[in-house]
Parts: structure tokens; sequence; C-alpha cells
């Protein structure tokens, strides 16, 4: 083939007389050519020719709304809630024919159409209208407003937790129809519980009634979950379902499709994928299914006439969102309650002092069952203390005490036996050595540590604490606490060689395991599923949950026991649970009591006489010293605000993972806490908020991090 052929048949080339008759048409056309990055000289819309935009700029100073010119050819698209490209950053020499013009174009979303502008200065253009799909509602919006002000963050970030990316073959296919209400379900299992039939008639029939649910142990929570979004379901309003983790969305996910068909709830999980998450996403905000059930990131799914919002344990990590704003999905819907003035259940096997607070406070009511039924689901639970471990020759010489042998062979011979050992990488805290007590400050009620075992220090104010005795027994000698489990399936294994020995933990994750005789070792929050229940459970380790250095390491090491205490077969049925920790400790004592309310209302009542989260609001301002005392020195604090520290923070070794908050690996950072009063938590944030946005306005980078609310506290 010649080379004149080849020319001939490249795309875009013609022959000269076709190109020459194609330019002088564009020449002689009476409209100007619109130029995507300026549209200089283009016609604006008619009618209300000005978009207010919220741009993705997550920076602090920037978190407002900026005004951009409508073109004429863009004005059917660029409605409220589109996502559209703008140019920013444009000086204000950069005008031409009254347009500015330059800048970087970034992406935003249109959240008005409006007349005139605020702004008296000429005005840039809208670059592109991404898609006509509109994906930012009013309500929406006012809401990712609500979390950033709470924490202190931006309305950008937390736009990009509320509104997935969009995947544009999502889009082109079109949403099934809706379906009509499903009919009331029956009551179930929820006859259980004093209110529970009360609380669902509340539902369908169009009402917000508001519950802290505490569910009995056993497998029904899913079923009972759906069962209040069928009811919601059933009065035509909309129901939202947060849950911890992937395997409980299956759980609910297969409950609710088995009560009321497929078609009717959407599943909202990131392993679904970017292209399948965002079709069932734009599936709900355009009607067509009105319940959705979720992970975190589900927490601002856009359900139409939402009448119920749940949150499954809230006490999980998995609920506190690790990108900024750090918002928590318990807080968020909350907030959505409030706003939409829906439902409100919060549901777990345990309970949190938050949990307990809204109940306290008469904003929700309790759903609980009566001792009785408690009794017949629970397994029993028996203790093995420190002066049993100290005369028991099996605990002495294999770790595990001689209760615990003989619970996992009478549990073998009916069924799985579930062995729960701790992490690895629990941190001890300091403790009375004779009473166990924690050791606190004197001054702040902070943990007291001991780096490198040299003097005594708090870990929120950094006083020093060299005179430190027991408020409770007098003591003055402290005991670091045990860390960890070793070996515990090879010793298991070896002393049961015909039973095999199943593993479930951050590496492997079982979902569910047959109900024959096996040994199951997992981690806390690992634990599979089996079928009918197990036998019996050990629960090991327990100075290990019990001594991490968290305020909430009580609660925590309640909810994990119960979480696993409750898949094992009720006491009627044999059901035992074998936990290794001090019987005389309040969270062991509410254990075997099955009795998280009353554990979550004693720690609640401690945490008020000493000012504790829920019932005080805190924030974490970490980084350098020099810019965490500078920061402070500007920030226009609540006048009753109490600053607790600054301490240093344990540096992070080369080469591990960092959690939100670490410091850079190799820097010397430092924290202070700020706690105020449950009813300034808006003005602390504000100020905090303010503090921040003024530095990153003077130019440069900022390296002091903030966390409202932070989780861990020590």
């Amino acid at each position: 083939m010649s080379s004149d052929n080849e020319r001939s048949e490249r795309p875009g080339d013609g022959p000269p007389e076709q190109l020459a008759l194609i330019r002088e048409t564009v020449r002689q056309a009476k409209v100007p050519r619109a130029k995507p990055r300026t549209w200089r000289g283009a016609a604006l819309a008619k009618e209300l020719p000005v978009a207010r935009v919220a741009v993705n700029k997550g920076v602090l100073h920037l978190d407002q709304f900026f005004d951009y010119a409508v073109p004429e050819e863009l004005d059917a698209d660029a409605q409220p809630g589109v996502r559209v490209r703008v140019r920013f950053g444009a000086g204000a020499h950069q005008v031409r024919d009254g347009r500015r013009e330059g800048g970087r174009l970034i992406d935003g979303f249109i959240v008005e159409r409006r007349a005139e502008s605020d702004y008296s200065g000429p005005l840039a253009a809208l670059a592109d209208v991404v898609s006509p799909e509109p994906v930012l509602s009013p309500e929406l919006l006012a809401l990712t407003r609500a979390v950033a002000d709470r924490y202190a963050g931006s309305l950008a970030d937390v736009l990009q937790l509320a509104v997935p990316p969009r995947s544009a073959r999502a889009e082109a296919k079109p949403s099934p129809e809706p379906l009509p209400p499903p009919g009331a379900p029956d009551v179930g299992t929820w006859e259980r519980y004093g209110r529970g039939a009360g609380f669902l008639e509340a539902l369908a029939g169009g009402g917000a009634p508001r519950a802290v649910w505490t569910a009995l142990p056993g497998p029904h929570w899913a079923d009972e979950l759906a069962r209040a979004v069928a009811a919601t379901l059933a009065s035509g309003r909309g129901a939202l379902v947060v849950v911890p983790d992937g395997r409980a969305v299956a759980r609910v996910d297969a409950a609710l499709t088995r009560l009321v068909g497929e078609g009717r709830h959407a599943v909202l999980t990131a392993e679904a994928g970017p292209e399948k998450r965002y079709r069932q996403w734009l599936a709900v905000r355009r009607g067509s299914v009105r319940a959705v059930v979720g992970t975190r990131a589900a927490m601002f799914a856009p359900v139409r006439d939402l009448g119920l919002v749940a949150i499954w344990d809230d006490g999980d990590a998995s609920h506190s969102e690790p990108h900024a704003p750090l918002p928590h999905a318990r807080e968020v819907l909350l907030l959505r309650a409030a706003h939409d003035r829906c439902g409100f259940l919060l549901g777990a096997t345990s309970c949190t002092v938050e949990a307990a607070q809204l109940v306290e406070s008469g904003w929700a009511q309790p759903l609980v069952a009566d001792r009785g039924q408690v009794r017949r689901a629970a397994p029993l639970v028996r203790t093995v203390g420190d002066g049993e471990l100290a005369r028991d020759e099996a605990a002495r010489a294999a770790r595990l005490p001689s209760l615990a042998w003989q619970t996992v062979r009478d549990g073998l011979k009916s069924g799985p036996v579930l062995v729960q050992v701790p992490r690895r990488g629990y941190v001890p805290r300091l403790a009375c050595e004779r009473c166990r007590t924690p050791a606190r400050c004197g001054h702040c009620s902070g943990p007291l540590e001991a780096p490198g075992e040299r003097d005594l220090r708090c870990g929120w104010c950094g006083r020093d604490a060299g005179g430190w005795h027991c408020a409770e027994c007098g003591g003055t000698r402290l005991r670091a606490q045990v860390v960890g489990a070793r070996r515990t399936a090879e010793e298991l294994g070896r002393a049961f060689p015909a039973v095999p020995v199943r593993t479930s933990g951050r590496d492997h994750v079982l979902d569910t395991v047959p109900g024959r005789p096996a040994l199951v070792v997992s981690t806390p929050g690992a634990e599979p599923v089996a079928e009918g229940g197990y036998a019996a459970a050990l629960l090991l380790d327990g100075w290990a949950m019990l001594g991490r250095p968290d305020l909430r390491s009580g609660e925590e090491a309640l909810r994990r026991w119960m979480d696993a205490a409750s898949l094992v077969r009720g006491q009627e049925d044999g059901g035992t649970v074998v936990v290794v920790a001090e019987p005389t400790l309040r969270p062991v004592q509410a254990l075997v009591r099955w009795d998280p309310v009353g554990h979550a209302q004693r720690e609640l009542a401690e945490r008020a006489e000493l000012g504790f989260p829920p019932v005080s609001r805190m924030a974490a301002v970490t980084g350098p010293g020099e810019a965490v005392a500078a920061f402070l020195a500007a920030a226009e604090l609540p006048g009753d605000a109490e600053v607790l520290g600054p301490v240093p923070l344990p540096p992070v070794a080369p080469g591990r993972p960092r959690r939100p908050g670490d410091p850079p690996a190799g820097e010397s950072w430092e924290r202070v806490l700020l706690r105020v009063p449950r009813g300034n938590g808006a003005a602390l944030a504000a100020a905090l908020k303010s503090a921040r946005a003024a530095r990153l306005a003077r130019g440069g980078g900022d390296p002091v991090r903030i966390r409202v609310d932070p989780p861990d506290i020590g």
C-alpha cells in the first residue's frame, strides 16, 4: 500500500476542499463558539444566571460556597445537586470581557441557582456539568453541613464521605420501578421484649419511636432488625440500617430478603465495588428502593421519606470513620433522626455509656427483656480468678485452668467450642496490685503510666504522680497487667489431638462453622457463627482486655465477651461460658449476671462524677509541641474549657501502620485534651475550627491535628 493511500485513510483526514468548507462554516456561525475553559463571549442563562457551588476544597479557610456564572448552553443541565467542574484560584487581575478566567479545574456541586450574586466582582463561568444527575439533595446538604460543624471539619471533606464517586455506566442504566409497600410484619421474636410489639406498631403506623434495644443473646437479632425495617416500609416510608461489618450486613440482608422479598432494599458496602455500589446508591436516591442496609459508609445514604434509622453494635470501632473529619456513625444517625424527625433504634447485645445516656436523658426509651427471658436465652457464665489460677496445677503448667479444660471436654461431646483470645498488641496499663483498681491521676482522673518503667505520670495532663496510692484499698504497689495469649491453638491441638482446630482472626475471618465438634480459636470480633450455636466458650486472658490504657477498657471488654457469649447456646440447652478474669471486677460481674445495662448505668454515673465523656465533650489537639502551644494560644476557647496536658505521644516506629492521630514516623508529637460541659460542645468545635482556619489562611502547612470526641483518650 502506498504512503498516499495511508494518509487518505487516517481518521480526521479528508480532501482539502472538504476541510476548507468546514472551516468556513465555523467562521460564518452567528453564535460564538463556546470555549470549555472560559466560555469567553458565550451568552449567560436568561434566568437565574448564577450558580452557587460547593467546591471540592477541604481546607477550612475555604469552607464556604462560591458563585459562578452559568453559560446558556449549560442552563438546562446546571441544576441544584449536579456535579460540575469549575475554575478555582484565578486572581482578580485575570479578567477578560467581564469574565474571570484562569485557575485550576476542580470538582464541585451546585447547591443553588440565583438571580444575582452577593459578590460584586466579575464571576468565572462554570467550566462544565459533569453529569445532569442530581446527587446532592437539600436534605443531604443540610446533614453534611451539620456533621462538618459538629466535628470541626469542612463541608467538602464530609461530601466526599457522603456522595460516592461517579460511574457513568451506572448512571446510564435506569433504576427499577419502586415496589408497593409490603404488609406489616408479625411481631416474631420481638414478643420477648416488653415494649417490642408496641415499637413495631408505632413504626407501621407512621410514628417515630426512639429506643435503645438490648438484644437477647442468640441468632435472632438480624431478623428482629429486619422486622423493624419491614414495619417502617409498611407505613410507606424509608429505613436505614448501619452495622459494623460485611458479615453483619449479609445476615441482615438475608433476613430482610426472607421477610419482604427482593427488590425492596439496597446493600451499600465498600466490598461491592465502585460501580455496583454507585448503582445501588442511585437506586436509593431515585426512590426505587426505600430501605438501605450497609456499613459505616451507608450512614449518609439518601433514603427518601426516612422513617427509621438504626445502628447495630454502636460500640464497635468500625463505626468510627478514619477519614476527616472522623465522624461516628451513631452521632450521624442521631443528627438524621433529629433533622428528619424519624424513628431511631440503637441495638446491641451489650450497652455503651452513650446508649445509657440516651435513655437517662429521656430522649430514647429502653427496649429490654425481663429477667426470665434473659435467663432462658443466656448461657451459664463461670469465672476463674487470680486466686484459683495460683492454686491450679493445670493453669501453672499450661496457662489454662482445670475448669476450662473440663468445659472444653464436656462441650466437645455435643458441638463446637469457641476460644476467644485477645489480639496481640494490647498495651498494658497500671493497676493496684492488691485490688486491681486502675491507677488514675489525682488531679484529672486520667490513667497513670510509667514509660520505660520510670517515674509515674498522668497520661492526660502529664503531671507527676510519684506519691500515688490506691483510692480503694490504700495500696501503693502497682501491677502491669497481663498481655496476650501464647500458642493457644497449638496447645489446644496437642491437648485434643482428635479434634479439628480452626482459627479466625485478622488475616482470615471465618463467617460460619459447622455444628459438629471442633475447637474454634478466634480473636475478638472475628468469632464465626456456629450452626446451632456453640456448646461452650472460653474467654481467655481477661486482664489483657481489661488492662488496656483506655477509659473504655471495661465497657469494651464486656462488649467483646458478650458478643462471643451470645453465640453460645442458652443455659437450658447446656451452654457454658468460662471467663478467665478476676470475678470481683465490675465487667466480669455484669457478664455473670448478663446485665450490660446495669454496667453502663454505673459507668455513666462514675463518668458524670469525674466529668468524663459523654457527660462532657472533649477534643484532642495533637502535633509538634511548639505548634500545639501556638495553636492553643491563638484559639478563642470557651470560658469553661479545661486544658489537660500536654503529654508526649508514643512515637511510631518506621514501617508500622499509623492510626488516625498518630505522629509521622520518627517525629515527636504532643497531645492536649480540651474538655467542656456537654452543652458547649458546639462552641468548642467552632473555636477549634476558626483557629485552624486562621492558621491555614496565613499560608504554609499546619501540622496540628484536631479530633472532636476522640474514641481513645487513655
